[in-house]
């Protein structure tokens, strides 16, 4: 597995929909998602220049990122999975940005945190562009009034909104409804798009993709050797 090669094709794929989109280079952001994998897997991403990343889950940030934050400094790391309020201290000290904010109770948690930390995190109000029941997200009628509570009651500054589209259904339909979303509320970041639909977020304004399997590989055969 050629991390670094495969790190390269995304980055240029990136920058071609920049072009296509007729979008400013370097307008969309890669995250490069790194959930499942060791700590020895993302040292080789790193050491490409690679410097923003993504977890899903706090405790497993916790066993490996702070380690190889002592050898890369300078990495922005995202949450990009689901938060429980009872987790909101140690992803506030991990983490940089938070693509997961959905409930009141995690919204105010995370502001007490911030503020005992002395720490201001980037944060991004998640949507449930699909309505699933079984998914995490503000559903989209809720959305401006969640919007609001964060930033007039909690004085929260909502930097973006993210989605993950259902996966039997047009993705493009969704990233248009996050974006009307985003519009209506003057949010100026989107992160949506994954490894098999980032190409069409890009041209629907995108400014942060979520990629992992493209460059890190298939998951569940990884789960599978194991």
């Amino acid at each position: 597995m050629n991390i670094s090669s495969h790190l390269a094709q995304v980055q240029e794929a990136i920058a071609e929909c920049e072009k296509e989109a007729e979008r400013e280079e370097g307008s969309v952001s890669l995250i490069a998602v790194s959930k499942t994998f060791d700590a020895d897997v993302i040292r080789k991403a790193l050491e490409t220049g690679h410097r923003v990343f993504g977890e899903n889950k706090v405790q497993e940030a916790k066993n490996k990122w702070p380690e190889l934050r002592e050898d890369f400094q300078d990495v922005e790391l995202h949450l990009i999975g689901p938060l429980q309020s009872n987790k909101a201290k140690d992803a506030v000290a991990l983490f940089d940005v938070i693509h997961t904010i959905d409930r009141k109770k995690i919204a105010r948690a995370i502001r007490v945190e911030m503020e005992k930390q002395s720490k201001t995190l980037e944060l991004f109000v998640q949507i449930n562009t699909g309505a699933e029941p079984q998914k995490a997200g503000v559903l989209p009628d809720e959305a401006d009034d969640f919007i609001g509570f964060c930033q007039v009651e909690l004085g929260l500054v909502i930097r973006g909104l993210m989605c993950i589209p259902p996966v039997d259904e047009e993705p493009k339909v969704h990233f248009k409804l996050l974006r009307k979303i985003a519009k209506r509320n003057n949010i100026r970041e989107l992160s949506m798009g994954m490894s098999s639909d980032y190409k069409d977020a890009i041209k629907q304004g995108a400014t942060y993709v979520r990629v992992g399997s493209a460059i890190f590989g298939d998951r569940k055969k990884k789960q599978q050797e194991q």
